[in-house]
């Protein structure tokens, strides 16, 4: 059974389309001491980002503030600079808000890296993302100073979606393979391949001039590139916790938060921290096991490790997490004590968690945070 087009399209994000300016409210009369807030990001217009988090969630605290919060959001850097100037721009208040990855400025935010390091974060995105925002709360608050973080959480596993069979190591072997963070560039290294740093949205020409041979990424990014259809093998790592995965932070302006009246604060407050976190987390799992099945649909090859095997990438990936330690401890930041929080929160949201229902793709749009609008 093939995948359409519109399929995809709907299911994930896709970051080639062209840019997009969506306004809230726009029919209604102005609100009398209503505040315009601009949200900005990287992703696409069309991606489950925008559609099923962001769009969802501005809706919300629109309602919520009965108009007088009024966000528009901005896709595909639409204001403006390259993805790692956006937090940036949320500091400097060329954007209210921002989502962006804190991993596209390597080495500027050491802690909330533990995170993706081979073999720390979970399966589900729910579990990572809920242990993420606690994390945040407890101890990243002077690593993202300069901004008001809303929501700092991470998405869900990442396969490794390939030209050939991975089942073991010697797979690996002359594989070149898109990585998505630093750290996960490192463990490819260390299990044999060859990591290739470049933008996910250069990935489909990449690999028709043989610069790569696979990515590793979750279901909802590989399908935002139409992956099932440069690639027929997709591999994970079986159980819990993963090889890799990516932690987000969605970060407003602290003045423009600081002169907002309290009822408004308590409006943003409200729809942030673990109640954003769990929304996009769900939203993720819902669209990775959505994506999962149909790409199986089409008669990919869907394959898990073994458990022995597991224990081997396991144990081959340790030295990244001992020279990561060690770059922690030259800036006085104890990186063993971190990846045993991380870990602990990790298993701690696993199982709190209940499992995960996949949702068709008419209803997650409706199904996926209680955010979502009304069909």
């Amino acid at each position: 059974m093939g995948i359409g087009r519109r399929q995809f399209v709907t299911l994930a994000g896709a970051t080639l389309a062209a840019p997009a300016l969506i306004r809230f409210a726009r029919a209604q009369a102005p609100v009398q001491g209503a505040v315009t807030l601009k949200l900005h990001h990287f992703f696409s217009p069309i991606s489950s980002v925008h559609t099923r988090f962001l769009t969802p969630w501005a809706k919300k605290i629109a309602a919520d503030s009965e108009g007088r919060i009024k966000i528009d959001l901005f896709a595909s850097m639409q204001l403006g600079g390259a993805p790692s100037d956006l937090y940036d721009q949320a500091r400097d208040g060329v954007a209210d808000i921002v989502w962006t990855q804190p991993g596209l400025s390597p080495g500027r935010f050491p802690s909330v890296e533990v995170f993706e390091l081979p073999f720390v974060a979970g399966r589900s995105a729910l579990a990572n993302a809920r242990a993420v925002q606690e994390f945040a709360d407890a101890g990243l608050k002077d690593e993202f100073r300069a901004v008001r973080p809303l929501c700092v959480c991470a998405h869900d596993h990442a396969l490794i979606h390939a030209n050939r069979a991975v089942a073991t190591m010697d797979d690996l072997k002359d594989l070149k393979l898109r990585a998505p963070t630093r750290l996960a560039g490192e463990a490819l290294k260390a299990l044999g391949a060859s990591s290739v740093s470049l933008p996910l949205p250069q990935a489909p020409a990449a690999f028709a001039n043989k610069i790569i041979d696979g990515c590793v990424l979750p279901w909802d990014a590989a399908a935002a590139i139409k992956l099932h259809e440069l690639v027929k093998f997709h591999s994970e790592i079986s159980g819990t916790p993963t090889l890799a995965t990516s932690t987000f932070i969605l970060a407003m302006n602290r003045a423009k938060y600081a002169a907002l009246p309290d009822d408004l604060k308590k409006v943003i407050d409200d729809n942030s921290g673990i109640a954003a976190a769990t929304a996009v987390g769900r939203m993720w799992d819902d669209q990775a096991a959505t994506i999962e099945d149909l790409v199986r649909k089409r008669g990919n090859v869907v394959s898990a490790l073994s458990a022995e095997e597991t224990a081997r990438w396991r144990k081959a990936t340790e030295p990244v997490i001992a020279a990561w330690v060690a770059q922690l401890e030259l800036r006085n930041i104890d990186g063993k004590k971190l990846i045993e929080t991380a870990r602990a929160l990790v298993r701690k949201y696993e199982a709190a968690a209940a499992p995960a229902t996949p949702v068709p793709p008419s209803a997650s749009a409706i199904s996926c945070t209680q955010w979502c609008p009304s069909p």
